[in-house]
């Protein structure tokens, strides 16, 4: 069983089937799960998307200046961490959340030393706004959250259920990998994460697990360590 994780949620994992916005059964789905794993030791770090609600490299946002394109997306995973955190404290378990942008009436600001405080307490910390600056996405800043609190493992919960050679969703005959380098997911132009959080896991060997979160009880699967998924390594 892993010790300390970061576990990475996709804006749109939250919205469930209706594509837009926050599905309330997917929320408690999800918070349930996390809870689980807290009351089992387990030291727990989430960085959520804003894709739900707005993506600063989307469709809509392809006419704006990009740094205020990014800004409305960082926001928009304030709006996803602060659901989280609701959810979570309605199960009694105690969360905090984290911004990389300062906003005191709403959440402490990002500290890294105060962070691992907090999950050496047991409480669960969510990290929002990204990394704070435009042009990152918020899978670079599960990467860079990971590394900076020195988690075992960095969980990426998905709509798909490991990393596959093409899409399956196009592709019927696609290849799912059980385990594969960062190096061949680069090389191979695989769309996992972005490049600069892939190079980064790399750099400083930082494992990953990518797996669906569609199945109920696959994040406790992960974390006590049962092989489903594709599992990345430096």
């Amino acid at each position: 069983m892993y010790k300390r994780i970061v576990l990475k949620l996709s804006g749109e994992a939250l919205a469930g089937d209706r594509g837009f916005g926050l599905d309330t059964e997917r929320v408690e789905q999800v918070t349930s799960e996390i809870a689980e794993i807290n009351a089992m030791g387990v030291e727990v770090g989430i960085v959520v998307g804003g894709g739900n609600f707005f993506r600063g490299v989307a469709e809509q946002a392809k006419e704006m200046d990009r740094v205020s394109a990014d800004n409305m997306g960082m926001l928009s995973t304030v709006i996803n961490a602060l659901a989280l955190q609701d959810a979570l404290e309605r199960k009694n378990v105690y969360c905090r959340v984290m911004t990389a942008v300062l906003m005191n009436q709403i959440a402490e600001p990002y500290i890294r030393r105060r962070a691992i405080r907090h999950l050496e307490k047991g409480r669960i910390v969510i990290f929002a706004a990204g990394t704070g600056n435009p042009f990152f996405s918020t899978d670079t800043a599960a990467s860079l959250r990971a590394m900076e609190i020195k988690a075992d493992v960095l969980l990426k919960a998905t709509k798909v259920d490991g990393v596959y050679n093409a899409d399956p969703k196009l592709v019927k005959d696609a290849v799912k990998f059980d385990e594969i380098s960062y190096m061949e997911i680069l090389k191979q132009g695989l769309k996992v994460m972005d490049a600069t959080a892939v190079s980064l896991c790399k750099d400083n060997n930082l494992p990953m697990i990518i797996f669906s979160m569609n199945q109920p009880g696959n994040i406790k699967r992960v974390v006590l360590g049962e092989r489903i998924g594709s599992r990345v390594t430096a």
